[in-house]
């Protein structure tokens, strides 16, 4: 029976079926030749996680973070004399920084909580074993994937400055300079064509 309760041909779902069928059949089919051709993936691809060990603090905000807690950091702290001053300071030394990806499910909420850039996305894919324990990166293996990592894509010149430019831009204009807030206040609505 059809929505309106009205009974409909018998075999019409038989005969759709068969037209999509034989729609498909007439078709020719693509096929990536996978290892011989490597696939076009699109810019921002989520491949594995590359670790850029300098700008680690281990502050541990990734590894909180984790909803599956694959990520595993240890630290010990360090002191470094900082010439004129009246004591030594203390930093964090990163011992080990290791990505199980056995378990990880690739949300990137690790490389967006990370204040400091120490994380990012690496399209490479091809990093699968034959054993589930080598999956589990360590800090030299997951430096070594950091060569793959695109470059960011470029500001749109468009679209509103970031914190830091528009920092620096009121900076080099100097002090009583008008900034973006007045100059966008103060400039005339331009009337749209037609009106």
């Amino acid at each position: 029976m059809s929505e309106h309760g009205e009974r409909s041909a018998p075999g019409k779902g038989l005969v759709n079926g068969l037209a999509v069928t034989l729609k498909t059949m007439t078709r020719r089919s693509t096929t990536q030749q996978y290892p011989d051709v490597q696939p076009e993936l699109p810019p921002r691809s989520r491949g594995v996680i590359a670790l850029l060990e300098e700008n680690c603090t281990v502050c541990m905000l990734c590894a909180r973070e984790c909803p599956d807690w694959c990520i595993y950091i240890d630290s010990h702290k360090e002191e470094v004399v900082v010439p004129g001053a009246a004591r030594a300071r203390q930093r964090n030394v990163l011992d080990r920084f290791d990505i199980d990806f056995s378990l990880c499910m690739y949300c990137g909420i690790c490389i967006e909580v990370c204040p400091f850039d120490a994380l990012h996305w690496s399209p490479e894919f091809e990093y699968s074993e034959l054993d589930v324990l080598d999956l589990l990166h360590d800090k030299d293996r997951l430096g070594a994937w950091m060569p793959t990592v695109p470059p960011p894509p470029a500001h749109d010149v468009l679209g509103e400055p970031s914190k830091e430019e528009a920092t620096a831009a009121r900076k080099a204009a100097g002090p009583g300079a008008p900034t973006a807030a007045r100059t966008a206040r103060a400039r005339p609505e331009t009337p749209e064509p037609g009106k």
